[in-house]
């Protein structure tokens, strides 16, 4: 019986995933992606962290839209500073390789730039939705959490490019198993950085 009652949790927290990732679809559609991408993932981890809270029954949609509304111009001020982080990368790249030979040396700097964005976005929706913070500090905060948890930060990586390589072998799953399974576990995991850090905070108080 107890066995039969776990496999049914696991079966309603799957089906909970597959409509939370179609609703990410769905509105980041409504966006027109470039504006919905942002405001669509935030309402989507913000979802996922209810569910693994256990807090109080709220219907999922209804939940997502008011999200999805309320933020709409605030995540899209946050993605606006990556796209504009990401073209600067890219434009400095490219220059570097159309005059390669005095200017190598400003390589590393891109790279310790890109990695730096890269791991950043990798905590920033967790961090977003966890904290009550100003607009610039969630930045600020996801690079420093994330620069302090490299172990979380290697184990993301590793699950967003797991998820790729299972859709691009299985691309039905995209519709269902993508967004969400990685909110969901990324969420997980970023708790574990979260509750160490609140660890701290605490015995210096």
């Amino acid at each position: 019986m107890v066995g039969w009652e776990k496999f049914n949790r696991i079966s309603y927290r799957m089906i909970e995933l597959a409509y939370i990732n179609l609703l990410w679809i769905f509105f980041t559609l409504v966006g027109l992606i470039a504006f919905g991408i942002f405001p669509a993932t935030a309402a989507m981890f913000a979802v996922v962290r209810k569910l693994i809270r256990g807090e109080e029954k709220f219907k999922i949609l209804p939940m997502f839209w008011t999200l999805f509304r309320t933020d709409f111009l605030k995540t899209n001020g946050f993605g606006l500073i990556f796209l504009v982080i990401s073209y600067c990368f890219y434009f400095n790249f490219y220059f570097l390789q159309l005059n390669s030979g005095e200017l190598q040396f400003l390589f590393p700097v891109l790279i310790f730039i890109l990695i730096s964005s890269i791991i950043t976005l990798l905590f920033f929706f967790p961090v977003y939705v966890h904290f009550n913070l100003k607009f610039f500090q969630y930045i600020k905060q996801s690079f420093l959490i994330a620069i302090t948890s490299p172990i979380e930060v290697i184990t993301i990586g590793a699950l967003a490019g797991g998820i790729y390589f299972v859709s691009t072998l299985f691309p039905g799953i995209i519709p269902l198993f993508t967004g969400s399974v990685f909110a969901y576990i990324a969420t997980l995991i970023s708790f574990k950085s979260f509750a160490r850090i609140e660890k701290k905070i605490g015995a210096l108080t």
